[in-house]
């Protein structure tokens, strides 16, 4: 007996929607309703997939944002059209600049009056082309499921990134034959996984060459999974690394190969290695601005090796000289599989192993005082290393970067490339939402806690264990630093003249709040307040005037480090 083919589902788009997350295994969504996606949310009634209602829509993004790194999957978010849709605008750009697989849908005002400035209508198309991996417009309701199908790929494959499907209110109303089975075409967008042989095996050639070897790994290497292949390539070659700010916890820490992180605020074994070394390889990292610090000097005497799954980063800032397109983890046992000994470089090795006992990451501590280096370290101590640690940006995310020991990947949430105030504690709801057992833990600047802090209720409303932690000096401490040590001490706008007080803030939430001023204040109510089972914020009055040191000046190379001893 030959079976038919059932024929399709006659759904509204809004179903076709609906469904078609269902199709992709979809865990949370986030969001934030108005009126071009009433009909989506309709159907999102009682479906199945937990919604997650923040209380502002970049809150959203930011949180799908926190979930999506911590878990690698893709997260979803929905928003209305005009408004709703703009103020995703800088999760959008972030998610961009850091590779983070994002599925953005967003409502738009019907078909018939696109065009014609109608209530709520922004061209999101338009705004969003620089600042997403690719973004479709639904003007027919029948290729809503291909397009949604194409969106999930897209965003998880290759280099990751955010994806965005503006549908219109009329198609989401609009009925036609759902089907999701239909194999997707896409040969214009084919990315390269496998290396090329030959270049993996001109990459073997120098490593057995080099003297002055040092391995930049970068995101890349966690989007890849190929942290394991990384710390197996590491053993075998005894090549010294450092990481990139979102490359921390590729290699665990406490590794004797890992010089700690690179870049304007890393640390002076890992700068000089760069600066000095005769072969880079560079593994799924950007050579951003922040990690090179003047290109005119960086890694001059270096053969670099560059290898990353996006072309375009390959040759973009620093020249290269054996390019490798393709997957990490695949790169990494390809590179395995070329017997490589240990390196030829003992002498390197002593050297860096000296200047890294000679010049470590320092502050001058205070009995009187609570430095906020030393709340990093205290943190890192009461979690015994093994927290989710999701900051905000400024000098508390520097600290964390430097002071806070990453033994394991995706348990460094950040925004790096965009640099994005008020990320921090909607990035910790979503990456607690991701990781619902392990302890997260939000450390963020009073600047930044101050741009999205109403998303407290969701640690209430959705019953989340996130411990917030304020690392409050009373300034933009960052933009602070920067007038004290270039513009003369001119503080301009950059310090509170007043600020909220965070317990009693904490407690109209209805979350326990605390507040320590010293060391051993802080001692205390950490080491009992990180292990409540419920939310908790602590303000934590650090030491006022304190910089982020060591630090390579803007337009400095890595070599012309200040601050790098007491």
């Amino acid at each position: 007996m030959v079976k038919t083919k059932a024929e399709p589902q006659t759904l509204s788009g809004a179903q076709m929607l609906v469904e078609a997350l269902k199709q992709e295994n979809v865990e949370l969504i986030f969001g934030y309703p108005g009126g071009a996606v009433l009909p989506i949310y309709d159907a999102l009634y009682q479906c199945g997939i937990p919604h997650i209602l923040p209380r502002h829509e970049q809150g959203a993004i930011h949180a799908a944002e926190g979930y999506a790194r911590v878990t690698g999957k893709t997260g979803v978010v929905i928003a209305t059209s005009g408004p709703g849709a703009t103020n995703l605008v800088t999760g959008l750009a972030d998610a961009m600049m850091d590779s983070l697989p994002l599925v953005v849908i967003t409502g738009q005002v019907g078909t018939q009056v696109i065009g014609t400035d109608a209530f709520q209508e922004a061209s999101i198309l338009g705004i969003t082309m620089p600042i997403t991996k690719h973004n479709y417009q639904v003007r027919d309701v029948s290729q809503l499921p291909r397009i949604i199908k194409e969106a999930f790929h897209i965003a998880n494959t290759g280099r990751p990134g955010p994806v965005l499907i503006d549908v219109p209110k009329d198609v989401t109303m609009t009925a036609a034959p759902f089907d999701y089975s239909t194999p997707m075409k896409l040969p214009g967008y084919q990315p390269t996984l496998t290396p090329n042989r030959l270049q993996i095996r001109k990459v073997a050639a120098a490593i057995r060459m080099a003297e002055r070897p040092v391995i930049l790994a970068g995101a890349g290497i966690l989007h890849a999974q190929a942290n394991r292949e990384l710390l197996e390539f590491v053993n075998q070659t005894q090549i010294p690394l450092t990481h990139t700010l979102l490359g921390l916890g590729g290699l665990p820490a406490s590794h004797p190969m890992f010089l700690g992180m690179a870049g304007m605020h890393g640390t002076v074994a890992a700068n000089t290695a760069l600066h000095q070394a005769d072969l880079v390889i560079n593994i799924g990292a950007r050579f951003d601005d922040r990690v090179t610090g003047s290109l005119e000097h960086f890694a001059r005497g270096a053969t670099i090796v560059h290898i990353d799954i996006d072309p375009a980063e390959i040759g973009k800032n620093v020249p290269t000289d054996i390019p490798v397109v393709g997957d990490a983890k695949q790169a990494m046992e390809m590179l395995a599989a070329e017997n490589l000994a240990v390196t030829n470089a003992d002498s390197w090795r002593t050297y860096l192993e000296n200047l890294k006992n000679e010049y470590p990451l320092w502050y001058v501590r205070s009995e009187e005082e609570l430095k906020p280096q030393q709340l990093i370290e205290l943190v890192a101590k009461v979690t015994d290393g093994e927290a989710v640690v999701v900051t905000d940006v400024g000098q508390h995310q520097m600290w964390a970067a430097q002071f806070y020991p990453f033994e394991q990947p995706r348990r460094f949430v950040t925004s790096g490339g965009l640099g994005t105030m008020g990320f921090g504690l909607p990035a910790a709801i979503g990456a607690q939402l991701g990781n619902p057992d392990g302890t997260v833990v939000a450390l963020l600047g009073d600047g930044g806690f101050q741009m999205t802090m109403q998303e407290l209720a969701l640690l209430v409303d959705y019953k989340l264990p996130v411990k917030v932690v304020v690392v409050n000096n009373g300034s933009l401490g960052m933009v602070r630093q920067w007038q004290e040590l270039f513009f003369g001490g001119r503080y301009s706008e950059s310090v509170w003249q007043t600020g909220p007080d965070l317990v009693k803030l904490a407690e109209a939430f209805g979350i326990p709040g605390f507040r320590v001023t010293t060391f051993d204040e802080a001692n205390e109510v950490l080491g009992r307040e990180l292990h409540r089972e419920g939310p908790v914020v602590i303000d934590c009055r650090v030491t006022k005037g304190e910089n982020v040191f060591p630090m390579v000046p803007s337009g400095k190379g890595l070599h012309e480090m200040v601050g790098v001893k007491p």
